[in-house]
């Protein structure tokens, strides 16, 4: 094992995958490029820098590890200082361009925007469909934007957080007719079907 790495020689942490090891050693080598004389006076030797890996292992695991490089690339074209572990985080939590994921002004305004059938529409990414249908497509289009907008980008947000840890979201298709036709559901079944769903969804 090499002496700078997440896990120092010697030492073993089952905690950490070694995929993690390998993205936690990656996003060292890049900061090390990116903020050169900065990154030598916080870790001036193997030891510190290893101290530090294994830290940042910890506080990180719960992201994807192909999240890590992203991001990592991506703060040395915005930060001018070396991000410490609540700043490359917080880059981590609002990587949404990495995801394919829209701000949330704009989820909100194309949720408002899609027409009818929503579930046809072709959403920028799913994640603005389940957040719209959470929040309920009739009080997105029927109540002021104060009133609605902090509903729907709770559940975007939500969303968008599970999406970036790894999560997968398809926006459902249409099944085929059924033979018989049933009777439209009641304004009372609508609302049964939504606690429903946002309990599936977990908002």
């Amino acid at each position: 094992m090499k002496s700078d790495s997440a896990t120092p020689a010697g030492q073993t942490d089952k905690s950490f995958s070694p995929q993690l090891i390998s993205a936690v050693n990656g996003v060292f080598e890049v900061l090390a490029v990116g903020y050169g004389n900065q990154y030598h006076a916080a870790y001036p030797n193997a030891e510190q820098s290893n101290l530090a890996k294994r830290l940042w292992a910890k506080h990180l695991s719960h992201y994807p590890v192909n999240l890590l490089m992203k991001v990592a690339d991506d703060i040395i074209g915005k930060e001018t200082f070396l991000p410490s572990i609540a700043k490359f985080k917080s880059h981590c939590d609002h990587a949404y361009d990495a995801f394919g994921l829209p701000c949330v002004d704009s989820a909100y305004i194309e949720a408002c925007r899609a027409p009818q059938p929503k579930k046809h529409y072709q959403w920028s990414h799913p994640a603005v469909y389940f957040a719209g249908l959470a929040s309920d497509w009739f009080f997105l289009a029927s109540e002021p934007k104060d009133k609605v907008f902090p509903v729907f980008k709770r559940n975007y947000e939500m969303l968008c957080d599970r999406v970036i840890k790894g999560e997968k979201l398809d926006v459902p298709m249409d099944k085929a007719l059924p033979a018989d036709i049933t009777t439209p559901l009641t304004r009372k079944e609508n609302q049964d079907h939504l606690k429903q769903l946002r309990a599936q969804l977990k908002l």
